[in-house]
């Protein structure tokens, strides 16, 4: 249990320095500037002592070893994915118990097992990532991607598949590329960054373009296909369709929730002259493009905020000739859609994933009418991921199904039969408490109607408990029923877990993610403080035991629901954030999301988030709750900067006794990570909120 008489705890010393910037005639301080600056000796004396003080609360989170032994006992259940399959080979990842990371692997014609690739035999330091991986579609060839440190900084490589040897790369500047490979494997289009003499200093990240490059050729001679003269930030992604007759090619400004895709047909052009042709341009709308069945399928927003498919003749792109085959269900959400043309089918499939209100379903429709021919049942209200089909004569499915209480498993669909089976489980096993789920209608701030759900143990005491609220709201990312280990340990140890899909993510369509984005970001929050007002009203809970909880965009979110309504929220784990968000196209990977929450050089856009930046709202005497800040020195995506500096803001305006701390993790970034420093991070989280809210595990 905390100290009965906690008193305010003392914080390292941080210059408050006179920093002031002139955002059109509004004038705004800046006190901890300096903090910016990882090498600034101000700030490695600042982070050193702050590591000295998370370690001496750290000392007091007597939690904090039974919980890390529960996590390792359930993240030794390992993990396995979808395979994807290339002439009958599949390739997939899983993890073991004894192992930090999944590795790649695949089987052979005779039956045989074989590991590809394991990060750890590449590293043994455990930092070296795998990032992404393309077979071919023949199957004998593979192009990877590695980075090192979390800086997701990746090199391709490709290797032989029948006798895993290397027979290129690393192919530098290819971080977050695609890979479409050209029939036969001798060629492949992918995205690579310019180099850094050719663009302005610190823009090297911003600036892409999409090549060709022939196996067994050097990269600088490969061929610019798309691209030139683009602006900074511009993404593109290329893929070839399984048939390899059509090069599929889009581009987006950062995350901007509109693109622009252009197709062009190989048998009447050459792979390195493409003549593109424009099915989509200039158009605030997404659209993503699939060739099966020789046909060419689009799923698009564009008229539909929840999704439809449509079909496009292959001699006629203007949006007037899309026929609509899957129209938009006005309650539920299409996310993703495979095809099924195998000849044992009497007709060709489409395989269509649905959210309704976050909980995935799946149906079978006729790919020539969209007439719905049968509902696939799942396990229980949970996720489907990773629709996976064969390239050619396909007449399975595989997916993987998760939901709060059961592991990431892998099931195939055969369309002949109708039948569901079991490919794959996590390899190891693990016995998990009775948990139960509940998904709660209430009212934001507004009026609309949010959901979350509420996890539980099956048995729990009626009374409140110490209570875990968990959100993002941005992006259109969903938050759905989702396997966690730190959920289930979280509420074995006597608490409740919450997530809330508020506005801003894609829980209900493109409508509801631009109801959280830009001048509308304040409903996201306004959703969270409603969230945790009906989970006290409902007496799941009380103010005094509610944490919250983000990370990256979430970290916004609780920084700024912090900040706003400190009376609500006993505790924070706010990691990887953005906090300072008038500077935060200046850092990182900041500028390419201008179109999720707007510019400073905008005087109506510096308004709204000047109104909401945590770093710009903290207030002095005020009693802010505990926050447990994680930031990671790899992250290329969030500079660390951000908690640095509403750290030392909150430190030093708080007049509350909970503390203020700051978690610094090197050689990880923003994503993927070893298991045992998961399990590190996790454990110290789950401890400090237990610490903070009073939370004693059951014996």
């Amino acid at each position: 249990m905390p100290d009965p008489t906690p008193v305010r705890p003392t914080y390292p010393l941080a210059e408050r320095v006179d920093c002031v910037d002139d955002y059109h005639g509004h004038l705004v301080p800046d006190p901890y500037r300096w903090l910016e600056d990882a090498d600034d000796p101000r700030t490695v004396a600042w982070m050193a002592a702050q590591e000295e003080l998370l370690v001496a609360h750290r000392t007091e989170w007597t939690t904090r070893d039974r919980l890390r032994e529960r996590l390792t006992e359930l993240f030794a259940a390992g993990s396995v994915n979808a395979p994807a399959w290339r002439e009958g080979r599949p390739f997939f990842e899983r993890r073991t118990a004894e192992q930090e990371h999944a590795v790649l692997l695949t089987v052979d014609p005779d039956g045989v097992e074989r590991v590809l690739l394991d990060p750890v035999a590449i590293d043994a330091s455990g930092t070296t990532t795998l990032d992404r991986w393309y077979p071919s579609v023949e199957g004998d060839r593979l192009a990877y991607l590695l980075s090192s440190g979390g800086t997701e900084q990746s090199s391709l490589w490709v290797l032989d598949v029948a006798t895993g040897e290397v027979v290129e790369g690393p192919i530098d500047r290819a971080r977050h590329t695609m890979v479409g490979w050209l029939p036969g494997a001798k060629a492949f289009y992918y995205m690579r960054h310019l180099p850094d003499e050719a663009v302005p200093d610190g823009e090297a990240h911003l600036h892409r373009r999409v090549y060709l490059h022939r196996v067994g050729s050097h990269e600088d001679s490969d061929i610019l296909i798309f691209g030139d003269g683009s602006p900074r930030g511009r993404y593109f992604f290329a893929g070839v369709s399984p048939d390899g007759r059509w090069l599929i090619l889009t581009s987006s400004q950062g995350t901007d929730p509109r693109n622009d895709v252009w197709l062009a047909d190989l048998t009447d052009s050459a792979p390195e002259a493409p003549r593109l042709r424009t099915l989509q341009e200039d158009v605030d709308a997404q659209a993503m493009a699939t060739v099966r069945a020789e046909r060419i399928f689009v799923w698009t927003d564009r008229g539909a905020p929840r999704g439809r498919i449509c079909v496009v003749p292959d001699d006629d792109f203007a949006y007037e000739a899309w026929q609509t085959v899957v129209p938009e269900d006005p309650d539920a959400v299409l996310v993703d859609f495979a095809v099924l043309e195998g000849t044992q089918l009497d007709r060709p499939l489409l395989v269509v994933s649905w959210l309704r209100h976050a909980v995935s379903e799946l149906t079978l429709h006729d790919a020539a009418t969209g007439e719905r021919v049968a509902e696939v049942t799942l396990p229980g209200l949970g996720s489907v991921n990773q629709l996976m089909a064969p390239p050619r004569d396909a007449h399975e499915i595989w997916f993987t199904y998760a939901d709060f209480a059961t592991p990431t498993t892998v099931y195939r669909y055969d369309a002949r039969t109708a039948e569901l089976t079991v490919w794959a489980r996590p390899p190891g096993g693990v016995a998990i408490a009775g948990l139960t789920t509940e998904q709660v209608t209430y009212a934001s701030r507004d009026g609309t109607a949010v959901r979350m759900f509420v996890i539980s143990a099956a048995d729990r005491d009626p009374g409140p408990r110490p209570t875990v609220l968990y959100g993002y709201g941005g992006f259109n990312n969903a938050l759905t029923p989702w396997y966690s280990t730190n959920i289930v340990a979280w509420i074995e140890a006597g608490g409740v877990f919450v997530t809330a899909n508020l506005r801003g993510g894609s829980e209900e369509g493109e409508e509801w993610h631009r109801a959280g984005m830009l001048g509308n970001k304040q409903n996201v929050f306004d959703d969270l403080h409603a969230a945790a007002d009906r989970l006290v009203a409902d007496g799941v809970t009380t103010h005094e035991q509610l944490a919250i909880h983000g990370g990256s965009n979430g970290g916004l979110l609780v920084g700024a629901a912090l900040t706003q309504h400190p009376e609500k929220y006993a505790a924070v784990i706010c990691s990887a954030p953005l906090l300072d968000m008038l500077r935060y196209e200046l850092f990182g990977l900041g500028s390419t999301w201008s179109g999720e929450y707007g510019t400073v050089a905008d005087p109506e856009q510096f308004a709204w988030l000047h109104a909401y930046s945590p770093y710009h709202n903290v207030h002095s005497g005020v009693a802010y709750p505990a926050v447990l800040f994680s930031v990671f020195d790899g992250d290329t995506r969030v500079d660390p900067l951000h908690a640095r500096k509403l750290a030392a803001e909150l430190q030093w305006a708080t007049s509350g006794t909970g503390p203020i701390l700051l978690r610094r993790e090197a050689h990880v970034g923003h994503s993927v990570r070893a298991i045992t420093r998961s399990i590190d991070l996790l454990a110290d989280q789950l401890a400090f909120v237990a610490h903070e809210l009073g939370l004693t595990p059951p014996e």
